[in-house]
């Protein structure tokens, strides 16, 4: 059985920019959704709608993988799911280990989409020595102090951390010094790594501010709107509903009339 270790996916040498690496797995996840219902092909518009991108970039990113679809018909959906799978890696096993085995290291050891997706969990580990032989996803945990043994005898290539931010930066140079190339981040703080180590951060308290951020806007403006409508006389409040009514449709005698597009109805110069 291959592992991450014999293998690399050559999308820096073929010039793949980051960012379209970075969306081949959403072009793949929802490519996957149509293949489980028979799908045979989608158009760049709806694949790009599925995967929540604009079909010209999705377009673009499929130059790069030497796949332009065909006119009229689309895109062979098996053919991409291949195509992009080969693309990422994903037609190989990689051994991955997860270290810290609390809360969030359970649930991701629990995850199940790990396999289906060509990644091998081969080990769980973590520093608590109450923790060690006890099972976590039908695997034993490990303790730290065969983290190193642990990573030569499965080829890991691949390594997730999952402890506190205190115990990070030492666990990711324990992993990088025994061979581990990439490196998924949980911890809640930047790892500092040499050249030729990739880092991949989660931050979802990071996430759920941002999300925060936006709420608050959107409150702030719809409070703004309230306090404008507020401080309007009666006479204003009419004014205002008046010019709405009479601006939201025109009428027949202002609407466009007598030019015509290829299609009838549709105006002949359209917005660019």
């Amino acid at each position: 059985m291959a592992t991450g270790r014999t293998h690399r996916p050559a999308t820096r040498s073929r010039g793949i920019p980051e960012a379209t690496v970075a969306r081949l797995p959403l072009y793949l996840r929802a490519l996957t959704a149509l293949s489980e219902r028979s799908v045979p092909t989608v158009s760049s518009e709806e694949l790009a709608t599925a995967a929540g991108v604009n079909s010209a970039k999705l377009r673009k990113d499929f130059s790069y993988l030497g796949s332009y679809g065909t006119r009229g018909v689309g895109y062979d959906v098996e053919y991409l799911v291949y195509q992009i799978s080969r693309e990422l890696g994903l037609t190989q096993d990689w051994p991955v280990v997860i270290v810290g085995i609390g809360n969030l290291g359970a649930a991701l050891a629990n995850y199940g989409g790990f396999a289906s997706r060509g990644f091998r969990v081969a080990a769980l580990i973590d520093a608590d020595p109450a923790m060690a032989g006890r099972p976590v996803a039908g695997i034993p945990v490990q303790h730290t102090d065969e983290l190193e043994t642990i990573i030569s005898d499965n080829g890991v290539s691949i390594g997730v951390i999952a402890t506190p931010a205190g115990a990070a930066q030492q666990v990711c140079e324990r992993l990088v010094a025994a061979g581990v190339t990439s490196i998924l981040n949980f911890a809640p703080t930047v790892l500092s790594v040499p050249e030729g180590v990739d880092v991949r951060k989660v931050d979802l308290s990071i996430e759920l501010q941002i999300l925060a951020f936006h709420e608050q806007r959107k409150a702030g403006e719809g409070a703004a709107a309230e306090a404008a409508l507020a401080a309007m006389t009666p006479a204003e409040r009419e004014s205002t509903a008046g010019v709405a009514e009479t601006t939201s449709a025109p009428s027949a005698e202002t609407a466009p009339s007598g030019r015509k597009g290829p299609d009838g109805d549709v105006p002949a110069v359209m917005p660019a």
